[in-house]
């Protein structure tokens, strides 16, 4: 079944036209309270530059600190040197993807895998002759991976380490990102860095990984892992930025997929009557058995009869409910036997339907409706239609509010430290969450959170375009500006595209 709802009609494909209006009375670049002459930044993979669910060479050279570097140098900046991967390759990603392009998939534009795996090459070769590195941007990185020695020590074992600090560091089995990143003595550092200790569980749908722990040593806690970076970074009196971290919910990749996407004319392939005519069947076969046994134990409310005229929520698993499989299969065995009793109420002893206060990952679209090889029976084996989605997929309210609770913690603390140390702070929380619910007017062309067309994010509805990371860069200028008294020019962000279109 093809998904409208996230595939992109070639009509609406068409970006705004930016009409460029120079600014007039800039003043000229000065530099204030700060010395750039070496600069190095700290992050995860926004700070690298990766883009499009991959690393690859297009999306490094407009990584955000190389774009500041570039307006550093009017003000004594030198070089800033990245660990930049082969400029034709196809990038690789987390998976060992190539990075994600826009192409025809049944006459519509789609984000399509520009090649059938990553450049695993890139992986496999070391780069670290040509540091050390401006740019310590590792995609995957947490705050307490940062200062962990040997995270880069490929005989820890897959997913024990990151093959993306291996190709970079001299030292593998000995250095952490944070001693690469000090050993350079840098004058000045930003720090973007904490995303990925909220961001790892999220993209699983809770299901993988785990939020950090506010409390413990570094290594193990958020607030002494900041704490150990910010201390080092500025024991020889380097002054820099720091950035907090966004809310989820200001990212496409969370808020694209409705949570109620099914209709007569989705259900049917665009036929409203063959659609109607299986929401008639689910509900005799599938939603109304199930809703009479679950209000008989109080809990009617998990499953609703389907519309035929209105939008319906997918069917997932929530596995903070109570589990009323042995409920379920008492309910339903004289009906159905003791042995498909069973199995019905190991599927849906924790099942209900969707609501708005959860969260439909980007990575469902092409789950949606796929059969499910081991269910047990055709009637009920299509994904969040007859079969509850999983977890990996779902981010649920309860889930959902342990995030944000975590990333208000981690945002305090960043703002705390920043303040600590006077360093420059930058609300990139506020400016993301500004693209999403207003968007922002820049030179004749409005930016916003909408997967795709918006221009501010990429095709993995996750990390920034070209135009995202000018932006960005700006919100760090200002913020250095208004701390250390300098003068340093904004990026003309029209200069950058967002999206690539064919």
């Amino acid at each position: 079944m093809k998904n409208k709802y996230i595939n992109i009609a070639l009509a609406s494909s068409i970006l705004y036209l930016s009409s460029c209006t120079p600014k007039t009375d800039v003043p000229a670049a000065t530099k204030g309270d700060i010395d750039v002459s070496k600069y190095v930044a700290i992050g995860n993979s926004i700070t690298s530059g990766f883009a499009d669910a991959a690393l690859y060479y297009d999306g490094q050279i407009v990584s955000y600190p190389n774009l500041l570097a570039k307006q550093f140098m009017e003000i004594g900046g030198g070089t800033f040197t990245q660990p930049l991967v082969p400029q034709n390759s196809v990038g690789i990603g987390s998976t060992g993807n190539a990075k994600l392009i826009l192409g025809i998939v049944d006459g519509e534009l789609s984000p399509i895998p520009a090649a059938a795996s990553g450049d695993s090459s890139i992986w496999r070769t070391s780069v670290a002759a040509s540091g050390p590195f401006n740019n310590m941007g590792v995609p995957g990185a947490k705050a307490t991976t940062t200062v962990y020695p040997g995270y880069g020590n490929p005989l820890l074992g897959a997913g024990n380490y990151n093959p993306y600090f291996y190709r970079m560091t001299t030292a593998p089995t000995t250095a952490s990102i944070l001693s690469d990143a000090a050993s350079q003595a840098p004058t000045f550092f930003s720090m973007f860095i904490g995303s990925n200790d909220v961001l790892a569980y999220a993209l699983t749908g809770g299901a993988s990984d785990a939020i950090t722990p506010i409390a413990g040593a570094a290594g193990i806690g958020f607030d002494a892992s900041i704490d150990a970076i910010v201390n080092t970074m500025t024991a020889n009196g380097a002054k820099g930025v720091i950035a907090n971290i966004p809310d989820i919910t200001t990212i496409p990749f969370f808020t694209t997929v409705p949570y109620n996407p099914l209709t007569s004319a989705v259900l049917g392939n665009k036929d409203t009557a063959a659609g109607s005519a299986t929401i008639t069947a689910l509900n005799a076969g599938l939603y109304g058995p199930l809703k009479q046994a679950l209000t008989a134990f109080g809990a009617g409310d998990r499953i609703n009869l389907l519309s035929a005229s209105a939008s319906n929520p997918l069917l997932i698993k929530d596995s903070t409910l109570p589990n009323l499989s042995l409920q379920l299969t008492a309910a339903l065995t004289p009906s159905l036997g003791a042995l498909t009793a069973t199995v019905f109420g190991q599927i849906y002893g924790q099942a209900r339907q969707a609501t708005a206060n959860d969260y439909i990952l980007l990575s469902s679209k092409s789950a949606i409706g796929a059969t499910i090889a081991t269910a047990p029976s055709t009637s009920i084996n299509k994904n969040g239609i007859s079969y509850p989605m999983a977890s990996q997929y779902v981010l649920t309210q309860a889930e959902a509010a342990a995030i944000k609770t975590a990333t208000t913690a981690f945002n305090a603390k960043l703002k705390a430290v920043a303040e600590s140390k006077s360093l420059a702070f930058v609300d990139v929380n506020a400016f993301l969450a500004k693209v999403k619910e207003t968007g922002i007017h820049y030179n004749g062309r409005d930016i916003t959170a909408t997967f795709v067309t918006g221009g501010a994010f990429s095709l993995d509805g996750i990390h920034l375009t070209p135009l995202g990371n000018a932006m960005l860069a700006n919100q760090f200028i200002d913020a250095i500006n208004g701390t250390y008294g300098s003068t340093i020019k904004e990026i003309d962000a029209s200069n950058y595209i967002g999206v690539k279109f064919p």
